[in-house]
């Protein structure tokens, strides 16, 4: 990789326009893939990829061919040779380089002549970041992936449990192991190895309500490796509690739009502020006319209550007693990882900063983040909720049923999970968010019993929402998943306690009127199946 860089360098510095930087990714990995349905396989595979993504940047750092909404145009990708023929691999990498700078150079061409026509920008910061050169080369080898059998008896084994279950109409286990080494060189100098490993177990089932709406629910488990993944017994324990809920929700009423005291769980607020606060506090965001920038003008004012401390620490690699997916030591750019302190008492400090300046901030502090094949773009890796207003939690249901006393509510709402969610950040849009949320009560003030509700989804704008934060409770939890943006999907992860507002506001699902099935599923052909649904 390091002589095929200098020698393109070399040759390709001699033309105009002539690159200023260029940089070699190449990401060597193995993932093991096992689908499973019913205690029967869907899907098995292992295969093992050699991924070459040739960065090429020509003009300047303060003008380059990726201005505006030209960024893709300096990253082309593909694959090359799995074995060590330094020839074949030379050959590759020549192509995809000589392929990128024409793309480059192209859109160069393009940026100058667009910058020349329009008006004058609102934050004129460079393209990108001059950076040290790090050095740090890992050749450790990450832990095995183990047999494909060995996956494949654990995705029949956690999938079978379903069948236990006629009201679960589709349920599926994916189980994907990870091995992976990546390796980046650049014309500054950086030369970094990599080693990393993950594992992911997705357990998904849905149902079908009368009334035609689907309900689902998802869990999730991320580990370095398969041994870090809870005990199997935690992992039946959920599934029944999965299976559960979905009889419950299914004969749970639908509520109606409402606005008033909340209480979300500390999983449920951790989802929260990854879509409603992380999103727009990542750098791209507040620059450019396509984009909201909710908070770009805010630095140093007041943005949330002033006892509560956000930060994004990519260098944790647990929290609670919980491995955290979005740890990396260096970002994909090179840069090492860092701790930002973003919002400290309430007060916006910082953005995630990628090697694309802002205003005010010209350096990257570790957060340019891609999956393979995409630009990095400053994102969240592990962003975590601090408070110093606390209560006790098992008091917190006390403190939800004042505030709905205070404000004379009829009753007040309890988010027990999230399952995700999107928020908009583009101009001309409104600057808004929707929240899936799939366990919410209704919580009575006058002692009456929780009612379990459905089909909701917390709706609003960020400045309104958040600061209805009144309390918070103590204990942290964490939300591990894949987050999807511009630069592709990325692991990260979200961390707050549970926390009381004083208002949030839900609007009413919509959903197809489908019937359910009207036959009860095989082997459950002696039960009732009223209104069309098979009953246990």
């Amino acid at each position: 990789m390091q002589q095929e860089l200098t020698r393109a360098q070399s040759e390709l510095g001699k033309h105009d326009p002539s690159p200023y930087f260029m940089s070699y990714g190449v990401r060597d990995q193995t993932t093991a893939v096992v689908v499973g349905s019913q205690g029967s396989l869907m899907a098995s595979n292992r295969p093992t990829i050699r991924l070459a993504s040739v960065t090429v940047r020509v003009g300047g750092p303060a003008l380059d061919n990726t201005h505006g909404d030209n960024r893709p145009s300096a990253i082309n990708s593909g694959w090359i040779a799995l074995n060590g023929d330094n020839g074949a691999i030379a050959r590759e990498l020549w192509e995809l380089t000589f392929n990128e700078y024409r793309r480059a150079s192209e859109s160069y061409l393009n940026v100058k002549t667009t910058t020349q026509v329009n008006a004058k920008e609102g934050d004129t910061s460079a393209d990108f970041s001059l950076e040290a050169p790090q050095v740090h080369t890992d050749y450790s080898e990450p832990p095995r992936i183990p047999d494909q059998p060995a996956l494949e008896a654990m995705v029949r084994r956690y999938s079978s449990w379903f069948s236990r279950y006629p009201l679960v109409y589709r349920s599926g286990v994916v189980l994907m192991v990870e091995e992976s080494r990546r390796t980046l060189v650049s014309t500054e100098g950086t030369r970094i190895v990599v080693p990393d490993s993950a594992v992911r177990l997705l357990i998904q089932a849905q149902t079908q309500a009368d009334d035609g709406m689907d309900l689902m629910r998802v869990e999730s488990f991320q580990a370095g490796t398969v041994e870090g993944l809870p005990a199997e017994s935690a992992i039946a324990a959920r599934v029944e509690k999965m299976a559960a809920d979905l009889k419950a929700l299914r004969a749970a009423p639908v509520t109606e739009p409402y606005a008033g005291p909340a209480l979300l769980s500390g999983r449920a607020a951790a989802v929260f502020f990854h879509e409603v606060l992380g999103h727009r506090l990542e750098g791209h965001r507040q620059r450019g006319e396509r984009e909201g920038q909710t908070f770009t003008k805010k630095l140093n004012q007041q943005v949330l209550p002033d006892f509560l401390t956000v930060a994004d620490d990519p260098t944790a690699s647990t929290l609670s007693g919980v491995e955290l997916s979005g740890r990396y030591s260096y970002d994909d750019e090179g840069v090492p990882a860092s701790r930002v302190e973003l919002i400290q008492n309430g007060v916006l400090k910082n953005f995630l900063m990628s090697r694309l300046p802002i205003k005010g901030f010209e350096k990257s502090n570790g957060h340019g983040r891609a999956q393979a094949n995409f630009m990095p773009a400053g994102r969240q890796g592990n962003l975590m909720v601090f408070s110093s207003r606390t209560v006790k939690d098992q008091d917190l249901r006390q403190k939800l049923i004042d505030e709905i006393k205070k404000q004379g509510k009829p009753y007040g709402l309890y988010f027990e999970d999230i399952q995700g969610g999107f928020t908009l950040t583009q101009g001309g849009l409104p600057q808004s968010f929707m929240v899936l949320p799939v366990l919410v009560w209704k919580v009575y003030p006058d002692g009456r019993p929780d009612q379990l509700v459905r089909g909701v989804d917390i709706v609003g704008t960020p400045l309104a929402a958040l600061g209805r934060i009144l309390l918070t409770g103590e204990k942290t939890e964490v939300f591990n998943g894949i987050c999807g943006a511009e630069s592709g999907n990325v692991p990260v992860s979200a961390a707050a306690p549970a926390m009381l507002f004083s208002e949030i506001e839900v609007q009413k699902r919509t959903h197809m009127l489908n019937r359910p099935p009207i036959l009860p599923p095989p082997g459950f052909e002696t039960a009732e199946s009223p209104k069309g649904g098979a009953q246990p």
